[in-house]
């Protein structure tokens, strides 16, 4: 009985051991390992905290911008249409003034072609007078005395006075 004495002793004197060195265990782990796991934990979940509070920040700014990038497209359509609707205007008003400008210069062309007319007519008129008078004279010195020259011509200058009237 003493040997069987002896391995009961060594049995609870294992399972003494393994409770004591679990117990140490515990209180080494309660005493300084958990306190730092609890802190380092802490730590992580604050810079999660933050991170995810950083990302929601980033979101809303995102989303801000994005509604900003919708508005100035919106602006830029608008500024669009109403620079096109403007050009159009702008475009029919310069080919309204350009018609009319033409359509001046047209009867400002024809009034001064008809004035060229009769400035020419006037001119070849008198043209043909001076030519005639001066062929007359010619001829008439060569046909007529000094007297009766004097005589047709003053009739014929009082039948071109008639005419002209």
């Amino acid at each position: 009985m003493t040997s069987q004495f002896y391995v009961q002793v060594a049995i609870w004197s294992q399972v003494a051991s393994t409770v004591l060195f679990l117990a140490a265990l515990v209180y080494i782990w309660i005493r300084w390992l958990q306190p730092t796991v609890l802190a380092a934990q802490e730590r992580s979940n604050q810079q999660i905290a933050e991170a995810e509070h950083r990302r929601d920040v980033a979101r809303e700014a995102l989303q801000a911008l994005r509604e900003e990038i919708e508005g100035a497209k919106a602006d830029a359509e608008l500024i669009r249409a109403r620079a096109e609707t403007q050009a159009d205007v702008e475009r029919r008003a310069l080919l309204e003034e350009t018609r009319e400008a033409g359509e001046r210069g047209l009867r400002n062309a024809r009034g001064e072609l008809a004035r060229a007319r009769e400035a020419a007519r006037t001119r070849l008129r008198e043209e043909m007078l001076a030519r005639a008078l001066q062929e007359a004279r010619s001829e008439a010195q060569r046909r007529i005395d000094k007297a009766r020259n004097e005589k047709i011509v003053d009739r014929f200058l009082v039948t071109l006075e008639r005419a002209a009237q």
